[in-house]
């Protein structure tokens, strides 16, 4: 045991700590004893509980408070806001929602989250805000993630599910013992690995791709950026082109195919519909050959590179894998498909180190060896409204009530929403086109939102409720995707007037006369002993057994033996196929899906298929000649703590650093560290360069996550002073199948940045009034 395990213990997304107090304040977190590769993102949070950007009493923007709802909504993000007490706060938010409950409906109010806010079981704001939503008759909701959209909708119409083959994907420690060949598309980013939902006990990312790259395991990472594994995997890196993996991938089944590498047995036993697809490849449906030559013109990939792969994934076990990246692009339906196509040609799915994996580093789960255990969540009740969105069409949503959107072969109908409600999240950060964002922002009647700092999300709402950060409540982290449960103590007393969000949405139902729907008589802490009572049942029946919560309590953290077994994804389905069905049409994988074609969609057909995407580097646009990565952060999780000292270490001269090739910086005059534009049609942002060659000449990397910080507040067509690259990104569906983000196909052009920069402000509060 080290010095610090007899502190209280707290859990988040980006590791377990031991939290050193002092007076009811925390002066440090300490690393979990257990976890060999300790994240620093955790330690953003200590400077900024009590910074000036935390928001301690509830807020009112000026114009809603005097004239109403709807009033002044174009100023929505460069008003004051006016504090006000608990009590006003509650009436005016049980008003409102009442107002348009009976003059609109409740498919008029919008339940926005994201489930990122909290590692708790009981403090995770999704649940709780649709838990209170669907306690006062339902709202209009979202389906899917932002994350992998395209993918989680396509993949299950291939292999009957999405999560439990994400997430049971071959073990680090058996990729080392068994496999030869790791083909990563889109790369390994190990700085992905850092968080998981839900929280982490063991960081176990770079430990496992170091052990496998010891055993002598061959990585090549095909992407346009060369950090996408690290330097000490001594990854062979194909530089391709950003949306060309598809192409890369059918030149490869090409080659299978017409050297007879492939394994026909196993697409005879195991999958439908190869026939079509082999048709396609060898380009008997269009006409085209998609042999490597072929795809070498798309990729920008030596063609006898592309063979040569081909050659090498089939002569050894291979695992094949794909980033989730790949999936938020134009046409991000077909990465994942293809991916598990070339797998079938190669016939080693459901083997020891073989097959495919999506997203090994996506994030810390994905690769572990652990049982796959259900612990309870928080009931979020039934909502009696029937009407939803596709995560990333909440601007289409705002902007064309009555409209239609295709989705999976239906035909949605836009409502009109009057008043937004989000809880966890910050959708100024996770949605594309921000400008468009903007427009679409003004048009409910009313947003309300529950925040702890001033970033864009507060500051373009209505009402702002301050919410308690995790260390400053009480929770347990209990998650199917990690083998520690930790007692998650408050460590810190709440700043202001701060509360939980199950007080916050107490107190509303309360004065809506829902109150004992929604609590149904428990509190915070009876809820938790709920909770885990269901949990530690649930886990006894797997013969597994739990300490009592007060044990765990005194204990800190409770560890889960790993499986007698290793998780290996599809083992059951190889070895019997009949019995072990899939819960596709044809109990197979279906590299053909007769229920997608059927959808007649164009931008969809029913097996995977390389589509040009509306912008890229392929095509001729002397305007926006530079492809955009906007990859997630390695300093902080989404947005979260971009305001702290962790991330604030990255900077330079306070912006985010946009990487550039020293080839393109010297076409345009930039050096390192120089203040540069970045813009196209859509928008435009500021940020520093910095000069590589770990990327492609005709690439800029600008990660996501820092706080929008608009030259003009309210405006839209404004420029980011800050370097958010969502002023750039499109706002456009992925294909009519998952109508997903598509935030990766996006080109731009980059210019050094004349004068003198004006400052950066998005840590800066509004102005606050103080009645009386």
């Amino acid at each position: 045991m080290n010095d610090h395990a007899s502190f209280p213990m707290t859990s988040s997304h980006w590791g377990i700590f031991h939290a050193e107090t002092e007076g009811g304040k925390i002066k440090a977190l300490h690393p979990f004893e257990a976890d060999p590769d300790p994240s620093p993102i955790g330690q953003g949070i200590l400077d900024t509980l009590d910074a000036p950007s935390r928001i301690k009493a509830p807020m009112v923007r000026k114009s809603w408070l005097e004239n109403g709802p709807g009033s002044n909504t174009d100023r929505r993000g460069a008003e004051p806001f006016v504090q006000v007490s608990w009590e006003e706060a509650e009436k005016l938010i049980a008003g409102e929602l009442t107002r348009i409950r009976n003059d609109y409906g409740n498919e008029a109010i919008f339940g926005g989250s994201y489930g990122w806010s909290s590692a708790g079981r009981f403090h995770h704001a999704q649940s709780q805000v649709h838990r209170f939503l669907n306690s006062v008759g339902g709202y209009t909701r979202s389906v899917d993630t932002y994350s992998v959209a395209a993918g989680e909708v396509t993949v299950p119409y291939v292999l009957g599910g999405y999560r439990e083959f994400t997430y049971s994907t071959s073990p680090w420690h058996v990729i080392a013992q068994e496999t030869n060949l790791i083909v990563a598309f889109g790369g390994l980013a190990s700085k992905n690995g850092q968080i998981a939902q839900g929280g982490i006990g063991q960081h176990a990312q770079r430990v496992g791709m170091r052990e496998a790259a010891a055993a002598g395991v061959q990585i090549v990472n095909i992407s346009p950026v060369r950090a996408d594994t690290m330097d000490e995997l001594k990854a062979e890196w194909l530089a391709a082109r950003p949306s060309t993996d598809v192409a890369i991938i059918l030149g490869l089944a090409h080659t299978l195919l017409n050297e007879g590498l492939h394994d026909q047995p196993f697409l005879d036993r195991y999958t439908v519909g190869f026939g079509k697809f082999a048709a396609y490849v060898a380009g008997e449906t269009d006409g085209i050959v998609k042999d490597a030559d072929w795809a070498a013109a798309i990729s920008d990939l030596p063609a006898d590179a592309i063979r040569s792969l081909a050659r090498r994934m089939a002569s050894g076990r291979t695992l094949v894998t794909a980033s989730w990246s790949l999936t938020r692009q134009d046409h991000g339906e077909q990465p994942f498909w293809a991916t598990i196509a070339l797998a079938s040609m190669l016939g080693q799915i459901g083997l020891p180190g073989g097959g495919f994996g999506f997203g090994y580093s996506a994030t810390n789960t994905i690769g572990l060896d652990y049982q796959v255990l259900s612990p309870e969540a928080l009931p979020q009740g039934q909502n009696a409204v029937d009407c939803f969105i596709p995560v990333a069409r909440i601007s289409d949503m705002l902007l064309n009530p009555g409209g239609t959107v295709d989705y999976k072969g239906q035909k949605l109908t836009y409502p009109e929403i009057k008043a937004i409600y989000w809880a966890g999240g910050n959708p100024f950060h996770h949605h594309q086109d921000l400008n468009r964002m903007l427009l679409a922002w003004q048009k409910p009647d009313t947003i309300i939102c529950h925040e702890w700092s001033w970033n864009a999300h507060a500051k373009y709402a209505d009402i702002v409720l301050p919410c308690t950060t995790t260390l400053e409540r009480r929770d347990i982290g209990i998650t199917n995707r990690d083998r520690y449960i930790v007692s998650m103590e408050q460590v810190s007393d709440p700043v202001g007037e701060t509360r939980n969000d199950y007080d916050i949405f107490t107190g509303i139902a309360r004065r809506m006369g829902t109150e004992a729907v929604f609590t149904e008589g428990r509190d915070a802490e009876e809820w938790q002993q709920w909770l885990y009572d269901r949990s530690r049942q649930a886990y006894a029946e797997k013969e597994i057994e739990l300490p009592t919560l007060d044990e765990l309590r005194k204990r800190g953290w409770h560890e889960i033996p790993r499986p007698a077994e290793p998780n290996l994804m599809l083992k059951c389905f190889r070895d019997d196929p009949e019995a072990n069905a899939l819960k596709t049409p044809s109990g197979k994988i279906e590299i053909f899906s007769e229920t997608v074609a059927g959808y007649g969609y164009d931008d969809c057909p029913g097996y995977p298929a390389w589509l040009e995407p509306h912008e890229w580097l392929g095509q001729s646009d002397k305007r926006h000649p530079l492809h955009l990565i906007s990859n997630q952060p390695a300093d902080k999780l989404h947005s979260q703590l971009d305001h702290g000292s962790h991330c604030r270490a990255s900077k330079i001269k306070g912006r985010e650093p946009v990487m550039i090739h020293p080839a393109a910086a010297a076409a345009r005059g930039i050096s390192d560290g120089d203040i540069v534009r970045l813009f196209n049609g859509r928008g435009a942002c500021l940020a520093a360069a910095v000069l590589s060659d770990g990327l492609r000449p005709d690439v800029l990397q600008l990660a996501t996550g820092a706080w929008f910080d608009p030259l003009e507040p309210g405006a839209p067509g404004s420029m980011c002073k800050h370097g958010n690259p969502n002023m750039l990104t499109p706002d456009k569906g992925t294909s009519s199948l998952a109508q997903g983000p598509s935030a990766h196909t996006c080109l731009v052009e980059i210019e050094k940045f004349e004068g003198e920069a004006p400052p950066v402000t998005a840590f800066d509060p509004p102005e606050i009034i103080k009645r009386g």
